[in-house]
Order: structure tokens, then C-alpha cells, then sequence
């Protein structure tokens, strides 16, 4: 028979607190769908393909049938190869059982994030910086202290040190998203002097490690002793071997924390795929030259994309150490966001300073992870774009 049971009204529904949190806090935009004779700067992932015999690698694992589920921490033969990385960068001995594979950096930061902050905790960052910290901040209910950086784009010492008193937690990036700028060890040596004696822990957000143009070694923080007991450091395989769409990453950091990192991780994200984890391994034992080669086009780029930029009137110029970002600040008195969209409609793509922070007003994000041709022609559009505002 048929049934006779009327729909009634569907129940009312209101999202969780921390869906209200995160959209209160996040400054992170959406662009619409790029096309047509769009050139792109807006992007945060490199250009080029992924190293062939990573993407061999994987095939190679799919061959094998090897597509089953992964321990929960990671593929033992990959962590031990990432401790063995990790043991010369630290220059201290480091553990496999203390290295957590992760579905990319993005949840490496939400494991760790999560598994420290409780409602009402401070927790500092950088403004401006990456915006996804704030968004996991606010998810676990914590309360986000942004520091204004100095004008040179670096940390402002005092000021982060009166933010510093009383924090649970200090979260960056090393180098610096948007900014494009690296910290040097003595800035690292005086945040260990700022943290001395304190509980407060850091998270080192180091996925641009390979992509230092400074000239001098890149200094990891936890190769310092008075930070590298305090720090978790979070990696991925996206930017330094053009991984993006993979999605792995790592954690690595004092045994209490990484164990409650992985209790969030395992219970968001279960275990990373096999078959990218063997790719993976590939990528860490082969792929120097790689990282090599990309690097030296993106600092050749970073060079054209400052002295494109350096032509148009009114620009005032960062200085691009690292990573694959320019920094510019504009003189025009209106919204980053509405700068963005004028500029869409002269065929150019970038990001609003605003995204990172309210330091970042005022600003646009560039990024040199585009072919020559694509960063001269995007320049020029862009400078038409100004022109025309002006």
C-alpha cells in the first residue's frame, strides 16, 4: 500500500559553535574560478610538475598491490628517513617514533593546533600571516593574539614580547607567508630568550625551508637548543617537491606532543595512503637536484618579479628572501579586496593583503610560482590596473 505518512517540516538547524568561531575569525577569501586571458599571481603552490620518478613511484606502489590501509602514524621506512633528515637539521638525535605522517602540512597544523589550545588559551601569531592559524585557533576556542611585525616585514621584538608573557602557544611560518621574508638565527636565538623559563610552546610551520634566497643557511628552529624542546615542527612535501595534490606531510616534536597530535589525526584523518607515502620516500631519497632546480628558477623569478614591480609608481617593494612571494604595499586609499577585484577586470589575479591579517591592509600578495612570461605580462596588467584607480 502506499504509505501515508506525510512530510512534516524539516528540523531547524544551527551549525556548531566552532563553525560560528571560524567564520567569525577567518579572513581567508575564495576568488572566483580564474579563465579566459586571466593571468595568475594569486597562486600558493609551485608551477611545475612533480618530479617523474616520484610519480614512477607511485604507479610502481599501485603495481604492487600496495593499497591497503597504513599504520596510523606512517609508513615506518619513511619515518625513518624523515628522522634521519630531521636528526641533521636539528643536529640533535631525532626518532622515527616521534615523526607523524600527516594528510599534508594543512593537517599536520590542525592536529597540533587542536591537540594544545583549549577554550580561553592566548595563542600569538604574526599579523600578518598564513590566515589558516587563526581559523584552527578559533576552532579549538582559543583566543588569537595577532602581533603587528615590524616595518621591514620581520618580528617586531618588543611588541612580541609582551604578547609572549602568558600564551599557551606561538605559531609562525619560517619563511614567511605572505610575506616572503626569512628569519635569521639571531631573531630565532632572541624569541628563545623571550620564551626562556616560560611553558609556552611554539609551532614552526617550515614548508618553505628549501626556498631561502638569503644567501646565508637557512636557520630551522629547532636546531636551536633553547627552542627545539618547546617546538613542534610541522613540514609537507608541497612546495619543495611540487607536491600540492598529494597531500602528506609531517609533524615532528617533543614525544608528548606528537602523541597528542596524532590522537587528533588519527581520529580527523585516519592514516595517509600507502601509495603516496612510497612516492614519498622516492622524493626524499632522490629529489635534491629537484628541489635544486626549482629553487633557481624561482629566485630568477622573484628577481624579474621585483624589478617588473620596482617600474610601477606608487609600490612600496619587499624584499623577497624566500619562499615564492612578493609583499608589495600600495599608496591607493581603498579595501586590499576591492583593489583585487579592479584588478580581475585588467586580466590579473592576485591576493589581498587583508587575507593575512588586519596588518596586512593595505598590501597584495604576489606569487613568482609562474613562468617568466606569466609574471612579466601579470605585472605590467597590474600596473595598468593601479593606473587606472588612480
Amino acid at each position: 500500500m502506499p504509505s501515508t505518512v506525510t512530510a512534516g517540516p524539516l528540523p531547524s538547524f544551527a551549525p556548531a559553535a566552532a563553525v560560528a568561531r571560524i567564520a567569525a575569525a577567518s579572513r581567508r577569501t575564495q576568488q572566483p574560478q580564474s579563465g579566459g586571458d586571466l593571468v595568475s599571481l594569486a597562486m600558493g603552490e609551485p608551477d611545475f610538475d612533480t618530479p617523474a620518478q616520484v610519480t614512477e613511484a607511485a604507479h610502481a606502489s599501485l603495481r604492487r598491490g600496495r593499497t591497503h590501509y597504513s599504520p596510523l602514524l606512517g609508513e615506518p621506512a619513511l619515518r625513518e628517513a624523515l628522522a634521519d633528515k630531521l636528526a641533521g637539521i636539528a643536529g640533535a638525535p631525532v626518532s622515527a617514533a616521534d615523526v607523524l605522517i600527516t594528510q599534508g602540512g594543512t593537517a599536520g597544523l590542525a592536529a597540533s593546533i587542536l591537540s594544545l589550545v583549549d577554550p580561553g588559551d592566548r595563542v600569538v601569531i604574526p599579523d600578518p600571516t598564513y590566515s589558516l592559524y587563526a581559523d584552527l585557533v578559533s576552532m579549538a576556542g582559543g583566543v588569537v593574539v595577532p602581533v603587528p611585525l615590524a616595518p621591514d616585514l620581520h618580528w617586531d621584538l618588543d611588541r612580541l614580547g609582551d604578547a609572549l608573557a602568558g600564551a599557551k602557544l606561538f605559531v609562525f611560518c619560517n619563511p614567511g607567508n605572505p610575506t616572503g621574508i626569512v628569519h635569521s638565527r639571531a631573531e630565532l636565538e632572541a624569541l628563545a630568550e623571550l620564551l626562556d623559563g616560560t611553558p609556552t610552546l611554539v609551532i614552526s610551520d617550515e614548508a618553505y625551508a628549501d626556498l631561502d634566497f638569503t644567501g646565508r643557511p637557512f636557520t630551522s628552529t629547532i636546531s636551536l637548543d633553547g627552542l627545539r624542546d618547546r617546538t613542534v615542527y610541522c613540514q609537507t612535501f608541497s612546495k619543495s617537491y611540487a607536491m600540492t595534490g598529494w597531500r602528506v606531510g609531517y609533524l615532528w616534536g617533543p614525544p608528548p606532543l606528537i602523541q597528542a597530535a596524532a590522537r587528533i589525526h588519527n581520529t580527523f584523518n585516519g592514516s595517509v595512503n600507502t601509495v603516496v607515502q612510497d612516492a614519498a620516500l622516492v622524493a626524499v631519497r632522490t629529489c635534491d637536484a629537484d628541489i635544486a632546480r626549482m629553487r633557481a628558477e624561482y629566485e630568477r623569478r622573484g628577481e624579474l618579479m621585483r624589478a617588473e614591480l620596482a617600474k610601477i609608481p606608487g609600490l612600496t617593494l619587499s624584499t623577497p628572501e624566500g619562499a615564492f612571494y612578493q609583499f608589495p604595499r600600495y599608496d591607493l586609499d581603498l579595501p586590499s579586496v576591492d583593489v583585487v577585484a579592479a584588478l580581475r577586470t585588467h586580466g590579473v589575479a592576485v591576493r589581498p593583503g587583508s587575507e593575512f591579517g588586519a596588518r596586512g591592509e593595505g598590501h597584495l600578495r604576489l606569487s613568482y610560482a609562474a613562468d617568466a612570461e606569466s609574471v612579466t605580462e601579470g605585472v605590467r596588467r597590474l600596473g595598468h590596473g593601479l593606473s587606472a584607480l588612480r
